[in-house]
């Protein structure tokens, strides 16, 4: 019997709970937060949802694996070991029962500890098992499976990345400056991130690829929209109007934004069910301080 989508389902016949955790301060600079989403629904059932645009992340799953697309391309089955780049796209996902533990990977971070540039894994997911660049991570999946404790589970992965660091490469200030910069509310243009940088447009241009996997414009563009939905995750009852940030020069120009970000109208994207980031965003919030990662502040 092919499975079938349970949007609807009663709290008695779904169940998910995501718990977030905080890095330790060696890690803060490099990882946004560790979380554990748990799914129990009815046998050949799935709930789907859509993740906004964010920062890396790399998910192991237990149980069953997910359908996802990046994008609007095909939903296909993920790898128990999913390594997703920075998107700036949504992500559609369907799962059903199953245990996944995330780690947020900041720009910092991926130059830290991951040999690949951000722009050639930007807006897709790959197998984490078999792709080189994410061997150093693949033996925490295992690891996952033989521990029941989720606070003893959460501090051996924290342990796994702090291990990674004294063989991973100096930082690069410039990479932590243009994201504390990113997340500025004032910020508007690639002129003011230059200014404020003191680099050059191209060398920002270059950066923002290698380090963050877009266009300097298209991440201030992001910005702008994660900042908008990001009121709207912690309050849906507010009007998309009342949610828009500043630097939007009208509603059209925030349709159009959210046409691009999330492959569908505020109206629509308001009207579906969010059964795992609706509670997620506010429970990342209350956590971490910020709804969403793209907003998550570099450092702590």
């Amino acid at each position: 019997m092919p499975e079938r989508s349970a949007p609807d389902a009663t709290p008695s016949d779904v169940r998910i709970a995501t718990r977030f955790f905080a890095v330790s301060s060696a890690l803060r600079s490099y990882l946004s937060t560790i979380y554990l989403t748990e799914v129990s629904v009815p046998a050949g059932t799935r709930v789907d949802d859509y993740l906004h645009p964010e920062w890396a992340n790399l998910r192991f799953v237990d149980g069953d694996v997910p359908l996802a697309s990046v994008g609007g391309a095909p939903a296909v089955p993920t790898p128990h070991f999913i390594a997703t780049g920075p998107t700036s796209t949504a992500t559609y996902f369907a799962v059903g029962n199953m245990r996944v533990w995330g780690i947020g990977i900041v720009p910092l971070g991926w130059a830290k500890l991951i040999p690949l540039p951000a722009d050639e894994m930007a807006d897709q997911f790959c197998d984490g098992a078999a792709h080189p660049a994410f061997a150093a991570f693949a033996p925490l999946g295992e690891k996952l499976r033989g521990v029941n404790d989720v606070d003893a589970a959460a501090a051996m992965i924290d342990a796994h990345f702090c291990a990674l660091l004294g063989d991973a490469p100096p930082d690069d200030p410039a990479i932590l400056a243009a994201h504390r910069a990113l997340v500025d509310d004032d910020l508007s243009t690639v002129a003011d991130l230059s200014a404020k940088l003191g680099l050059s447009e191209r060398s920002i241009e270059r950066l923002s690829h290698r380090a963050f996997g877009f266009s300097p414009k298209l991440l201030l563009r992001r910005q702008r929209f994660l900042r908008s939905l990001a009121r709207f995750m912690l309050d849906p009852s507010m009007a998309w109007i009342d949610t828009m940030d500043h630097h939007y020069y009208d509603q059209a120009q925030f349709t159009r934004d959210f046409a691009k970000f999330m492959g569908m109208s505020p109206r629509e994207y308001a009207a579906r069910p969010k059964p795992i980031l609706g509670a997620a965003a506010k429970a990342r919030a209350a956590a971490i301080g910020a709804p969403v990662q793209g907003l998550h502040k570099p450092g702590g």
